[in-house]
């Protein structure tokens, strides 16, 4: 007999990540062998019968990562709100999966789908720390106070301080100016908040990197499964030793990068 927690096996299933499977199971939407499912309960996948909205749970026979450009205005949701498309909707597959972390509705880029459990919990922890690129278009230039601010963590709405992040101005055009934002901590509309904390409005918020997986020439609306280098770096990123405080990116001179390399809109033609 091998027995695991409940919300461990559920996400290995591809139910969904660790915490969302913990959320099932508060709802009472889970049972196991026709009883009310408790969170942090143990069980045998190969015995116990596990049910979700009245749905058996089997287990997952092959692993499936996919990248897909997320659309503005889909959901990074498996079940539609007001019949609303979401991300899942967007991939032709077979096999269940589901979204790794979040992007809010009116946000666009890169989002991971999977069914491997194990990895998407890895990636979506806090304590692992693992860095989420995001290219942001803004109302306006932001000054060196409000970049200053924006790096070393404001203070959010729900009382919470945001961790610093990596912040850099990429260039200014009419009516706004294009800033990347590397963040290690994924809390629900973070950069739309600072960045209203800091007197400054998001008019466009692109994810183009998930740790080592990027976006690339992926259209919106557009997806493809991983190569299997990209799932052996993702998996190797998702399995390293948790970051500890005293553990720091090195500096990287944002000012010579830009100007090697022009940063390309991510709504030019293509």
């Amino acid at each position: 007999m091998s027995l695991e927690r409940l919300q461990k096996v559920l996400a290995s299933a591809g139910v969904g990540s660790r915490r969302a499977c913990e959320e099932l199971i508060r709802a009472g939407r889970v049972t196991v062998n026709g009883r009310g499912a408790d969170l942090g309960m143990k069980v045998d996948p190969a015995i116990d019968v596990i049910r979700l909205d009245g749905e058996r749970v089997r287990s997952a026979e092959t692993p499936v990562y996919v990248a897909l450009h997320k659309p503005a205005g889909v959901l990074s949701s498996t079940r539609s709100q007001g019949g609303r498309t979401t991300v899942r909707d967007l991939v032709g597959l077979g096999e269940r999966v589901y979204p790794v972390g979040r992007l809010d509705a009116e946000s666009e880029g890169l989002v991971l789908l999977t069914n491997d459990g194990a990895t998407a919990h890895r990636l979506t922890h806090p304590r692992f720390g693992h860095d989420r690129e995001y290219r942001v278009l803004l109302n306006r230039e932001p000054d060196s106070e409000q970049i200053s601010a924006w790096r070393a963590g404001v203070a959010l709405p729900d009382g919470a301080r945001a961790r610093p992040s990596e912040v850099w101005v990429q260039r200014s055009e009419a009516g706004g100016a294009w800033v990347g934002v590397i963040m290690r901590e994924g809390r629900k509309r973070q950069i739309r908040e600072t960045a209203e904390a800091l007197g400054l409005r998001v008019r466009r918020l692109v994810r183009v990197r998930i740790d080592g997986l990027r976006l690339g020439s992926l259209s919106p609306g557009d997806w493809r499964r991983l190569t299997d280098a990209e799932v052996r770096r993702l998996k190797g990123e998702a399995e390293a030793t948790p970051r500890s405080g005293a553990q720091r990116r090195p500096k990287i001179d944002r000012k010579a990068a830009v100007k090697k390399k022009t940063m390309r809109r991510p709504d030019a033609k293509r």
